[in-house]
């Protein structure tokens, strides 16, 4: 029997070796995962943040579990500016092409889908609505979901915002807020209301709430924040300082200029910008949108992966940070404390 050649078996050497290759590369490679190629429909309320950064943060989280965009994963993007009406439109006809899940940003977003899809076989995951308990998709955060919808709110608890308010603002007892005429903005005043009322800890503070009509669309929070101005006139001489409402004007430049060019008194923000960017406010508590986006990723690789909706408990942002800007704080006569300075880090504006 004659022995193979040399060449054969330097042959039958690379041969065996790209057989390993590939089978590494598409066989449990968490880079890669297998070939199927999963279907992403992203529903978001509204351009711009937090919706941007939890969804830049969300894809970047799902790459690194594998699941790539234009490889192994599609995603489809609509966004809604806030009209619950077309969010439906959309989901009536995109259902059909039988998304493995469906992420929602934001309440409108979260309502659209609640009104067409909870009860439903499709995966359903939320991310950053204000109140999914109020909006009925959930019934709490201690039980797993009944239905087909999971995924993560978006507020600092009031709680510890109003702590966060009492520390920097030891003698304020009267706040503004000035707020849009939206679902989100009634979950998070309710729970402003129960808080006071309930809560000794707070029996000493006092909120005065004004409301202004919503406008949808990409400039609508431009146009609530111009209505609001007239508000911050009004309460200017009756509060101590205003804390930003948890809505979409809330989250946006706008309002906080506003406050800033109109009051006399400090805001007290919602989102990193309102400091970082210099948009008015003197301080601020947010949740951290890329913890959000990280969080909701997990969630969805894990229906990718076979999990249940209903073994996935729903969630609150798991990070949350601060923000002072020393020179508003000079301005309005505050001492900020050491305290809080250190929990701000390098988020601090001198």
């Amino acid at each position: 029997m004659r022995r193979p050649s040399a060449f054969k078996i330097l042959l039958l050497i690379m041969t065996l070796l790209l057989v390993i290759s590939v089978s590494g590369l598409y066989g449990g490679n968490a880079k890669t995962k297998d070939a199927k190629a999963y279907k992403l429909l992203i529903l978001d309320s509204q351009k711009g943040n937090p919706y941007d950064e939890v969804r830049a943060s969300l894809l970047k989280a799902l790459e690194g579990y594998g699941y790539m965009d234009g490889k192994n994963l599609k995603v489809t993007l609509h966004v809604i500016g806030n009209d619950i009406k077309e969010g439906e439109r959309i989901l009536r006809e995109e259902v059909k092409n039988k998304y493995d899940v469906v992420f929602v940003g934001g309440t409108a977003a979260t309502i659209a889908a609640k009104n067409i899809l909870y009860g439903k076989e499709q995966r359903v995951v939320f991310g950053s609505p204000t109140d999914p308990v109020g909006i009925g998709v959930i019934k709490d955060f201690r039980r797993r979901p009944d239905a087909n919808f999971t995924g993560v709110c978006y507020p600092v608890p009031i709680k510890a915002r109003l702590k966060f308010v009492k520390q920097l603002l030891p003698r304020a007892k009267t706040l503004g807020l000035i707020y849009a005429d939206m679902p989100q903005s009634h979950s998070y005043n309710k729970w402003i209301e129960d808080l006071l009322k309930n809560d000794p800890e707070f029996k000493d503070i006092k909120v005065i709430f004004k409301r202004v009509p919503l406008v949808t669309g990409e400039f609508g929070d431009k146009a609530m924040a111009a209505e609001a101005g007239k508000h911050v006139r009004e309460l200017d001489s009756r509060v101590d300082a205003y804390i930003k409402p948890c809505d979409q004007m809330g989250t946006r430049r706008n309002f906080s200029e506003v406050v800033y060019k109109t009051s006399g008194k400090p805001l007290i923000g919602i989102v990193k910008d309102d400091v970082m960017g210099q948009w008015g406010a003197t301080a601020t508590m947010y949740p951290s949108h890329a913890s959000i986006g990280n969080q909701t990723a997990r969630m969805i690789k894990e229906l990718f992966e076979g999990k249940k909706t209903s073994d996935i408990l729903p969630e609150w942002p798991l990070t949350y940070g601060f923000a002072v800007d020393l020179r508003k704080a000079k301005q309005f006569g505050i001492s900020v404390p050491v305290e809080i300075l250190q929990m701000a880090g390098e988020n601090i504006i001198k």
